[in-house]
């Protein structure tokens, strides 16, 4: 069983995890493109945020929300 954990180790450390370290080490050279998958993250989630208000607005535009105030039972 040791043998089966050292092995996911070996994975880890030796491969899955070695991209992750290249960017460690460029971080002395370049901190803007060290930080990429931050930035990726930050990009998807900023398009994801347009995409919902467009929806929104969308939906508000067609009047589709019951907007009385009995419409929703914690609000009356």
């Amino acid at each position: 069983m040791k043998d089966f954990f050292e092995g996911i180790q070996s994975f880890f450390e030796d491969f899955a995890f070695e991209p992750l370290n290249y960017l460690r080490t460029l971080e002395l050279d370049s901190w803007w493109a060290a930080n990429i998958v931050n930035w990726l993250f930050m990009i998807v989630g900023f398009a994801a945020f347009l995409y919902w208000m467009k929806q929104l607005k969308d939906i508000n535009d067609r009047n589709e929300e019951n907007r009385d105030s009995t419409a929703h039972s914690f609000l009356g």
